[in-house]
């Protein structure tokens, strides 16, 4: 792998869309938005905005799996919208196991809130007690950078994932 490229992650719904940007390097992420789709097709415009913003090197789409590893209805729209994300914008397309994102993001948005409320000193302790986690939104867009930053830490190889069909192999 090269090192040094920009990739964004999408943890794909439906209904939304959540969208992550990442630095190789570092393998960090960052959450960036959630994108409203509709029967799992988003505003193409939106993702172009994104695309013509951040100049990714490649992207990641988290691949919904059962917990044995079998594939589901989702899994097949998942890999539908990655070849239409492929076809598009001819970039490199990469897949990533999402098992659990969604709830990890839900309990990270949780902690941080927490962490947030624990250092306002002066509220009152009625004040304090935990929030819902976030909005719907907030929780595909964490969703997304943790499927971005899982695939920093195994990489290709170890998400035992293939690339979308037509992705170029990576070279070392």
């Amino acid at each position: 792998m090269n090192g040094s490229r920009t990739l964004l992650a999408f943890d794909f719904g439906h209904r939304r869309i959540g969208v992550a940007v990442g630095q190789e390097i570092t393998g960090a992420a960052r959450p960036l938005t959630t994108l409203a789709a509709r029967d799992g097709v988003p505003d193409w415009a939106a993702v172009s905005s994104l695309l013509q913003h951040w100049r990714p090197d490649a992207l990641v789409v988290g691949l919904p799996l059962h917990m044995d590893g079998s594939e589901q209805d989702t899994t097949h729209a998942a890999r539908r919208f990655a070849d239409r994300l492929r076809g598009r914008y001819h970039l490199p397309v990469y897949f990533a196991d999402e098992r659990l994102s969604s709830r990890a993001a839900m309990a990270l948005i949780r902690q941080r809130q927490s962490q947030r409320q624990s250092q306002r000193q002066s509220q009152r302790q009625s004040q304090l007690r935990p929030r819902r986690a976030g909005r719907e939104g907030e929780v595909d867009a964490v969703a997304a950078q943790l499927i971005l930053e899982t695939f920093f830490s195994h990489g290709i190889d170890a998400c035992k994932l293939t690339p979308s069909p037509g992705t170029p192999p990576e070279q070392s």
